[in-house]
């Protein structure tokens, strides 16, 4: 569902016309065999354009504007072979509207100390080009990543290729459509906001639809596409029977029904996200749960009892990983539920009524149906599995009414102890850095949602990026994390973003 090609990066480089043709000949041969060798390392997520030598505040600027109004451009990517003069860069970054990465590198690894003359060294002038660059950067104060290291190398190449795919978050969330089935749970603050500020922040556009726009899709689905889903369900799940075959049957095909009516709606819609509200199920039989977490599972977001930023965000989190989903590493909707509360051994038990997605399963899921025991409706299928073990992170993001605010929270998901034999849903037990006592008390003092994105291949510092991109503010919990400096850091942060 996710193609990240379809997005490129153009690859700008400076210098100047003072150094003669010679050497601007050299620039554009050494700039075009870094192009061509990064983009094709399979790293690399998205396309790398490279563009003409850039030399003076025209075609800067031409070049920029034009890599605005390129909807496939995600961003830009700025290297200064030689020395670039920074004010003619001015014009150009003033009206960039894409994400930007600075490359801090050079086209040779090592210093050739035997042979290395006056016109190596003005041809090879990064160490100081891309400082003067970094200066107008840092007086404009453009939003921008910087990138350190030898183009060969894999970790340079995989930092571009992480900011490349956040990059491409971005502008996906600049097009993307949040189905909100009903509205925010009843009385609920953390999971509502204000749907007109994340449209301007963000792009995310939130319309409303009625139950009963889906349950009319649902109604023209065909009990042969319902077979034929069933039969799908067969051949990826372990189907528990029970001691009523039949009601088993009939309850996991009303979420077939479910699925294909949501398919077909959000395809209409042009939705890649949606949420549900169990207070709002008219017309229908059951709440959704295997349903979403196929769609979940497809790469849409989703976000239980209309909390509509965490959806956006689960897809934010799709999008960035998209080709690296495999073996129990994925993304997910989480909630945390419940604590143990030992001491030494805090630890947060994250689930949800029915909607974690089975990309993060540790073997292979099963279908239940049980009781719901919320919502009034009939017994709901859903897929039931525990998550992988390993390190991970869990974000919010929250509305403070006057801005937004990302939390993000890095964990260890671990093994539990124990089998929860009476527990009918998906669920991962986690300790969370540095510790569950500062781990909850600073994220309740950030504002931090009980829903959350969960993944366990994004890094914090992709997080960090979009944030950075999108222009909203960061706080992390980490190892290091003490309450007394995460409460100077919000307090900080409150006045650098007021």
């Amino acid at each position: 569902m996710i193609d990240l090609k379809e997005y490129d990066f153009w690859f700008l480089t400076g210098s100047q016309d003072l150094y003669g043709q010679e050497t601007l000949d050299q620039v554009a041969e050494d700039s075009k065999k870094m192009v061509a060798a990064m983009g094709a390392d399979p790293v690399m997520p998205c396309n790398l354009v490279w563009k003409p030598t850039l030399l003076t505040p025209q075609t800067i600027r031409k070049t920029i504007e034009e890599a605005n109004a390129d909807d496939r451009c995600a961003g830009i990517v700025c290297w200064m072979h030689t020395f670039s003069p920074a004010k003619m860069w001015i014009p150009g970054l003033k009206e960039l509207k894409k994400p930007l990465l600075q490359l801090n590198t050079q086209f040779n690894e090592k210093i050739p100390y035997s042979t290395m003359d006056m016109d190596f060294m003005n041809l090879n002038q990064s160490a100081h080009g891309d400082r003067e660059f970094g200066h107008i950067t840092s007086r404009m104060d453009l939003p921008r990543k910087v990138v350190v290291g030898h183009w060969e190398q894999a970790r340079t190449r995989k930092r571009i290729a992480d900011w490349m795919r956040v990059a491409a978050a971005v502008a996906d969330g600049k097009k993307l459509t949040v189905m909100r089935l009903g509205d925010n749970m009843r009385e609920v603050a953390v999971t509502d906001g204000d749907k007109v500020e994340a449209m301007i922040k963000f792009g995310w556009s939130v319309p409303y639809y009625g139950i009963g726009d889906l349950v009319a899709y649902m109604d023209k689905v065909t009990e042969k596409e319902i077979d034929d889903l069933f039969a799908v369900y067969e051949k990826e799940y372990e189907i528990v029977w029970g001691d009523d075959k039949e009601f088993t049957r009939a309850h996991i095909r009303e979420q077939a029904k479910i699925e294909l009516g949501l398919r077909a709606m959000m395809k209409d819609v042009g939705a890649s996200a949606l949420c549900t509200n169990f207070q709002d199920l008219h017309g229908m039989k059951q709440l959704p749960g295997l349903a979403i977490q196929r769609l979940l599972a497809d790469g849409y977001g989703f976000g239980a009892e209309g909390d509509w930023k965490t959806s956006a965000m689960v897809r934010t989190f799709k999008v960035m990983t998209a080709g690296l989903v495999k073996d129990g590493m994925g993304n997910a909707f989480m909630e945390d539920y419940t604590y143990n509360l030992e001491e030494n051994n805090g630890l947060n038990l994250g689930s949800h009524m029915l909607e974690v997605d089975p990309q993060v399963a540790v073997s292979k899921p099963r279908i239940e149906v049980h009781p719901l025991g919320i919502g009034g409706k009939e017994d709901p299928a859903r897929l039931v599995f525990t998550a992988s073990k390993g390190e991970a992170v869990v974000a919010a993001v929250v509305d403070l009414g006057n801005r937004f605010r990302c939390v993000v929270n890095e964990i260890e998901v671990v093994e539990p102890p124990e089998e929860f034999p009476k527990l009918p849903v998906a669920r991962m037990l986690w300790r969370p850095e540095p510790n569950l006592e500062t781990s909850a008390e600073t994220w309740i003092l950030a504002g931090g949602g009980h829903h959350t994105a969960f993944s366990n291949i994004i890094s914090t510092e992709m997080i960090r990026d979009w944030c950075e991109m999108v222009g909203i503010e960061c706080v992390v919990i980490d190892k290091n994390t003490t309450v007394p400096q995460f409460r100077n850091e919000l307090r900080w942060n409150c006045g650098y973003f007021n």
